[in-house]
């Protein structure tokens, strides 16, 4: 039994090697320690439990630790910091016509739902491309 065990951890370190995710690295704990108690348990059906068990438990509880240290943060970009930023409109932007805004000094060309006319001050939603999502500010 203990072969059917290397095989199944050789397998799994080489789909974790081929991947960039974390995706089978407890399994192939787990597939060690399964592959140990071969020796010693003669059931390939409780070794399965252990090694599916087992396997699970690592990745619930190490698996939000490791993301978190091997994650980077987002760098926000230029254009993505104007999210959320407040402007006004210099060209009435409507449903069919690109329109322009000026928001943090910059003027952009901008999209909206609703009809938003000249001088008006408006919020910006997301951005589309090289254009900014609007909609008019209430405030």
């Amino acid at each position: 039994m203990w072969s059917t065990w290397l095989i199944i951890v050789l397998f799994l370190t080489f789909v974790e090697v081929s991947t960039v995710n974390l995706v089978s690295v407890w399994f192939i704990a787990s597939g060690l320690v399964s592959l140990f108690l071969s020796f010693f348990v003669k059931s390939f059906y409780v070794q399965f439990a252990i090694f599916v068990i087992l396997g699970l438990i690592l990745m619930v509880i190490t698996r939000p630790i490791l993301l978190k240290k091997f994650s980077k943060p987002k760098v926000k970009t230029n254009s993505d910091r104007v999210i959320g930023m407040k402007g006004i409109v210099t060209e009435e932007i409507s449903k069919l016509k690109v329109g322009e805004v000026k928001v943090d000094g910059k003027r952009w060309s901008a999209i909206s739902e609703d009809k938003i006319p000249k001088d008006s001050h408006i919020i910006v939603l997301g951005i589309e491309g090289v254009k900014l999502i609007v909609r008019k500010d209430d405030e």
